[in-house]
């Protein structure tokens, strides 16, 4: 009998029957099959049923034992989670907590982009300031830098990614040489000059006495 009622439709004011379990002509989808939700368009004093997978905009998913429903969201809301849960709100409202309101509450401020009521950023103290580098490294070179952070206060993550993290830096003495590598201020070669005096201290102390008789 439903399978009658749904070859007989065709392109009746009831649209499409896709999904549907009993579907009219006149109304469209009255009963749609598990685990899809049925959409109830309204025209004047007229309405038209719909099997979907997925709630239009602005209507949010009910399932219950009998039948699934798409119901209307809030006046102010452009899509929901529930009747008093909003995701996106419509224009000139703004995101606070799953509502849309009108202006943002003391200690927010509102985000024209996304129209969110976000809080305001507190900064907490200065971090320590990290080791002093020149290109990564701390040591080859006489100066580098060394710096400290400043993050949100907040332990929210959310709202403490929102916050900008302000830094600053300053100018530090480092080590001149690398363990391991020689001073280049060092000259080459003065480590080789003792070696040379020895040897001609060595020549001096191997003069050996003449034999008697013998002319120089």
């Amino acid at each position: 009998m439903n399978r009658r009622k749904k070859q007989a439709v065709g392109t009746g004011l009831g649209g499409n029957c896709t999904g549907c379990v009993i579907c009219s002509e006149e109304n469209g989808c009255s009963t749609c099959q598990q685990r899809l939700f049925l959409f109830i368009r309204r025209e004047g004093i007229r309405q038209y049923g719909k099997c979907m997978h997925d709630c239009p905009p602005g209507y949010f998913g009910i399932r219950g034992q009998e039948v699934n429903r798409c119901k209307k969201c809030g006046t102010t809301c452009e899509s929901c989670f529930s009747q008093d849960f909003c995701i996106r709100c419509k224009r000139r409202f703004y995101l606070y907590k799953g509502k849309c309101l009108p202006t943002c509450p003391p200690g927010t401020e509102a985000h024209q982009n996304t129209q969110e009521c976000q809080e305001e950023c507190e900064l907490g103290p200065w971090g320590s300031w990290s080791p002093c580098t020149h290109n990564g490294k701390t040591c080859g070179s006489a100066w580098g830098l060394e710096t400290r952070v400043r993050e949100a206060g907040r332990t929210g993550r959310e709202e403490a990614a929102a916050c900008q993290v302000l830094s600053e830096s300053r100018k530090c003495p480092i080590q001149r040489p690398c363990p391991g590598e020689r001073n280049p201020s060092q000259k080459k070669g003065r480590k080789d000059r003792r070696p040379r005096k020895d040897r001609k201290l060595d020549r001096r102390l191997d003069v050996r006495p003449q034999q008697p008789g013998l002319q120089p």
